[in-house]
C-alpha cells in the first residue's frame, strides 16, 4: 500500500516537473532526466 502511495506521489511530482519544464525550458528538462536515472 505504501509503495503505491509513493508511486502516486512520484507521478504527481513528475507531472509538476513537466509543467515547469515547458515554462522554463531545457534546463529543467535536463534535471528531470538526471533524477530519472537515479
Amino acid at each position: 500500500m505504501a509503495f503505491k502511495q509513493k508511486q502516486k506521489e512520484q507521478q504527481t511530482a513528475l507531472e509538476a516537473a513537466k509543467a515547469n519544464a515547458s515554462k522554463k525550458g531545457p534546463l529543467v528538462g535536463g534535471g528531470i532526466k538526471k533524477s530519472g536515472k537515479k
